[in-house]
């Protein structure tokens, strides 16, 4: 009778899915809306570890996990399921240098400063100038702030990295225990500081990065640093020889790579709650999450510690802990940042992504880091690069939103209203218009992306697993024994999805410049005691965090979040834009647009660190 009910529990039948040519995409559209189907309790401490030792038996294991899929609808919605399409295995869109408006192309071969300074041109005559010409209530000291000071010889880049050094012993204090970095070394930042100092002293700055402080998440090559991917043996097995392509373009710009920020485990989690380096705290609450798994990357610029930090977003893990914790992040089309040198734990769905202060920071960092390797040829034509001319974005007023009503208002009542309301003033300010479409099958997207990433993950680390299984975090190893569990035909028809959905993408688009949506679906969540040791199994919030970020990794598109406003207890609320392959410079357009309206509203964060204070003033919190 047993194994009788278990053979009829997975012959359930699957979902015939209709070709995508009959589905109606329209606002009218009879097709159903199926929120996430999440079946599976909050676990940490001793229950997560007993889960996961029943997970990890033979038997007992493969039944369990059976289950999970079951109960989570994987069965249905792909296992099972039934797909006209043919697989598409990479988001590799060929390049088309498509007709944005209001826009400066460069030639994506320049060398990096050469890209920067071209990119100022690009910039509006005042960042800190809202829409009606007031002030903003707060502001994070920009890029150009720093060079400014610099050039001025008023504050040194040595000085500013002592200033940095004194913050991160502070961050580390008990009180606070902000967990911004996994590594950093004092004298490699006052080396780097000193040698910024002396080119601004002879007046020979390399470009207005020289002598900015940047962090690099730690799944990202950065020399002289291990790349640990947020564990404590990765390192041991694969050695950092030399910086990524996307570090050695700031290096040659003349950043200062001041460490390795903290991450969620492998990437595997949206909390960036990690067992071995504590979690990264958000800078507005620090009893709450920064959101994973770029954490301490958007922590460390939410607190002011850097104006840019580098991320890796394979499920959002960019715009989720961007739009937590109340700064800009960009993920750029697939393949626009060349992947050199990045850990290849997703290789299909993961992109280098930017987190900001200010959309302006962002497009100066996207200006110096993108564009292919051009010896590797993976495009028939080099590419070129747009860059937003930000001071006529006013000047751009017939802009199609496309949104998702069932989707869009899928989140907590405080998301909703926020988002809702930004997108009257934008239609209000810039007469741009909203194009009700529907998105189909967005549950089963998140699904075959979820088979995706995880098949890719456990893939990767095939080879380290035995050895080292057993020093990964109890949420990681849960996590990775059902990545493990998917089987080969079950990532053949997440990709058969993958194509699906870029078909419907792709229609929508030729209707609209953008899909608009909340960043994600709640705001920063409590960090409980219980889960510091041992992380946490939070898929609930995991999908409510996750819910508008799929499209933008598993179909390869331009993404951007932006701050648009704060719930009741003062914790950041974010808006997205999904855009076409390519369209960087009109999302850019759209996010500043967006920060124009929303910054006179923006908040200081409990935990500031100010590096360009007046010398005669003592107090950088």
């Amino acid at each position: 009778m047993f194994f009788r009910g278990l053979m009829d529990f997975l012959k359930r039948e699957g979902v015939v899915y209709t070709p995508v040519k009959d589905v109606d995409l329209g606002s009218h559209s009879t097709e159903f809306y199926l929120q996430a189907n999440v079946k599976a309790p909050r676990m940490t401490g001793l229950l997560v570890k007993i889960f996961t030792h029943l997970l990890e038996c033979p038997i007992l294991g493969t039944f369990l996990l059976l289950i999970l899929k079951g109960n989570n609808l994987i069965h249905r919605l792909i296992t099972n399921a039934e797909f006209q399409e043919p697989p598409l295995f990479v988001p590799l869109h060929d390049f088309e240098d498509i007709k944005e408006r209001e826009v400066k192309c460069l030639d994506s071969s320049l060398p990096p400063p050469e890209k920067v300074h071209l990119a100022l041109d690009c910039l509006p005559t005042s960042s800190q100038e809202t829409l009606d010409g007031t002030n903003s209530s707060f502001s994070r000291w920009t890029i150009m702030d720093y060079a400014k000071a610099y050039r001025s010889g008023d504050i040194t880049p040595s000085l500013v990295a002592e200033r940095f050094i004194a913050a991160i012993d502070e961050s580390t204090k008990p009180s606070l225990q902000m967990g911004f970095f996994i590594h950093y070394s004092v004298d490699d930042i006052l080396r780097q500081a000193a040698e910024s100092t002396h080119r601004y002293r002879r007046g020979e700055p390399i470009s207005v990065l020289d002598g900015v402080p940047v962090a690099i998440k730690d799944e990202i090559d950065c020399l002289p640093y291990p790349t640990t991917g947020g564990t404590t043996w990765l390192h041991k097995e694969r050695p950092c020889n030399d910086d990524a392509c996307c570090v050695k373009r700031l290096r040659l710009c003349g950043a200062i790579l001041v460490g390795k920020s903290n991450m969620h485990e492998l990437g595997s989690g949206t909390s960036g709650i990690n067992p071995h380096y504590g979690p990264a705290r958000n800078p507005y609450d620090t009893s709450k999450i920064a959101g994973g798994s770029s954490s301490g990357s958007a922590s460390l610029v939410s607190a002011g510690l850097c104006p840019v930090s580098l991320g890796v977003d394979g499920g959002g893990s960019v715009r989720m802990p961007a739009s937590l914790c109340g700064v800009v992040g960009l993920k750029p089309t697939f393949a626009r940042i060349p992947h050199d040198g990045v850990l290849p734990l997703n290789w299909t769905v993961g992109m280098v992504g930017i987190l900001a202060g200010t959309v302006e920071d962002a497009l100066i960092v996207y200006a110096a880091i993108s564009g292919e390797i051009p010896y590797q040829k993976i495009f028939s034509v080099l590419t070129s690069i747009n860059l937003p001319r930000l001071s006529l974005t006013k000047g751009i007023s017939d802009i199609k939103l496309a949104k998702y009503g069932k989707w869009f208002d899928d989140c907590s009542n405080e998301v909703r209203i926020c988002c809702s309301k930004t997108l009257l003033k934008l239609q209000d300010h810039y007469n741009w218009k909203i194009i009700d479409v529907t998105i189909p099958e967005i549950e089963a997207m998140r699904l075959a992306h979820y088979i995706t990433i995880g098949s890719e993950s456990s893939t990767a680390l095939d080879s380290f697993k035995e050895k080292n299984f057993g020093e990964l975090g109890w949420d990681v190893r849960v996590a990775q024994s059902i990545y493990g569990a998917f089987s080969g035909m079950e990532y053949l028809k997440a990709q058969k999805m993958r194509n699906r959905q870029l078909q419907f993408h792709k229609k929508i688009f030729a209707e609209a410049d953008v899909i608009v949506s909340p960043t994600t679906g709640v705001t920063a969540y409590p960090i409980q005691d219980d889960a510091i040791q041992t992380g946490e199994l939070d898929y609930v919030n995991g999908a409510a965090l996750v819910r508008y970020s799929i499209a933008g990794n598993f179909l390869g598109l331009p993404a951007v979040t932006v701050p648009v406003g704060f719930d009741r207890l003062g914790l950041p609320i974010g808006l997205q834009f999904i855009g076409r392959p390519w369209s960087e410079a009109t999302l850019i357009h759209l996010a500043f647009a967006v920060q124009a309206i929303c910054m006179s509203e923006y908040k200081k964060p409990k935990v500031y660190y100010d590096l360009l204070r007046k010398k005669n003033d003592s107090n950088g919190m």
